[in-house]
């Protein structure tokens, strides 16, 4: 490969070589190592996607941690090359005091737990928090058979070699640690829905860390030692719909920022439903927008703040998101062709018999659902071009089964 005398990789190399570039990875590799300046890699990378070509679209390859190694990369090219294949929208549609009370309390050196209702965007507003804090970010996603090690690392079987060993791995906590102690930049570790684990539990050597940031937490078999870093944001979320900041253990509510994702302001959450309707169902359906968004907003109000049909208030808190799955079910089931193209009105119902009902079923108690079940009667019998039925019998189901069982037990 080609350079100017100095040993350094200018511009004009780089565009010589082009031809060259997109065929040998090695030879981008050495082009970022030796480039004169910003400029060579902004060519190379944003320009030409140099890295697309050789590490795929997702993914961190040797061409990404190149420059992600380079002392000439801004954190703008760092961020482009770590975030590449991530489709996190743009906007950030949370109220701003959360965005602020989040930022903060990241600065502050505080991990960070958001907490809401199902719906109301916690894991997508994690990933924008994380993007917009650090260079590149892992999600990991909580399960009930999670331990201590797969935050912190622990004692892996290895079955490689020709009888059985046992190495140490690292959990996602201290894999993040030595991704940002690697390329020296801040970096976002987002543990997801982390109440479908025993939070006690997994986050016993966490609490012990966060109190003696100094302290080693795990030592490789390499000898490497891993204590928390500060370039590390840790950022959880947690699904609060069946229960409440008061049952968490104090240990989390003393160790980590909790802030609160609930209600979105009106004209976002009615942004929200346009984008949705406009995306999805405009131009695939014969269903009426305006009727569409309606229904959207009367369920929504009378799930979160009650129907003055029926004269009670708040059946739960829910969020807007589902909002959309309904959305793209009704745009592929009504679309020509599709299984609902002759039967639009009756896809409506289908879709919060799909996508809405369940998720309010799931974390409802027996007052609750005898709620749901009269909301869904009262939607049907406003809307009159729309079919709601299923979604109404979905709930009364549901109802006389919690009714057989709690007659059992009489």
């Amino acid at each position: 490969m080609g350079n100017s005398s100095d040993d350094t990789y200018t511009l004009e190399d780089a565009e010589d070589e082009i031809n060259i570039l997109r065929r040998v990875e090695d030879d981008v590799v050495e082009a970022i190592e030796n480039a004169a300046t910003e400029e060579v890699l902004q060519y190379l990378i944003a320009e030409q996607e140099l890295d697309i070509a050789h590490d795929g679209k997702r993914g961190l390859g040797k061409v990404r941690k190149a420059v992600l190694e380079s002392r000439l990369a801004s954190d703008r090219l760092k961020r482009l090359v770590s975030l590449r294949g991530d489709e996190t929208p743009e906007d950030i549609l949370v109220p701003e005091d959360v965005v602020r009370n989040a930022k903060v309390a990241l600065e502050a050196g505080k991990p960070v737990v958001l907490y809401g209702p199902t719906g109301t965007g916690k894991t997508t507003f994690a990933k924008q928090l994380a993007r917009e804090t650090g260079i590149g970010y892992s999600l990991h996603t909580a399960t009930p058979s999670w331990t201590p090690s797969d935050i912190i690392g622990g004692i892996s079987p290895d079955y490689t070699g020709e009888s059985l060993s046992y190495r140490t791995k690292l959990g996602c906590v201290s894999e993040g640690v030595r991704r940002a102690r690697r390329f020296d930049v801040e970096y976002g570790v987002i543990l997801d829905e982390i109440t479908r684990a025993d939070i006690s539990k997994i986050f016993g050597p966490l609490y012990t860390a966060i109190e003696n940031p100094h302290q080693t937490i795990f030592e490789t078999d390499e000898g490497e030692t891993i204590e928390l870093d500060e370039r590390v944001n840790i950022i959880c979320t947690m699904n609060m719909s069946d229960r409440t900041v008061n049952e968490l253990d104090n240990a989390i509510t003393r160790r980590f920022a909790m802030i609160e994702l609930d209600e979105y302001e009106e004209d976002k959450r009615r942004q929200l439903f346009k984008d949705w309707i406009n995306t999805h169902i405009s131009e695939a359906t014969d269903l009426a927008d305006a009727e569409i968004l309606r229904l959207f907003e009367r369920d929504y109000e009378g799930i979160n703040h009650g129907h003055e049909a029926t004269a009670q208030g708040t059946i739960m808190r829910f969020g807007p998101m589902h909002y959309r799955d309904v959305a793209v079910f009704l745009g592929v089931g009504c679309r020509e062709g599709g299984e609902y193209e002759y039967d639009q009105t009756d896809a409506v119902g289908q879709a919060f018999r799909t996508y809405i009902v369940p998720r309010l079923l799931n974390s409802a108690a027996f007052p609750q659902v005898e709620r749901i079940a009269e909301h869904y009667r009262t939607l049907n019998d406003e809307f009159e071009e729309f079919d709601l039925t299923p979604a109404a019998k979905l709930a009364e189901r549901e109802l006389e089964q919690e009714r057989r069982q709690m007659g059992s037990y009489e």
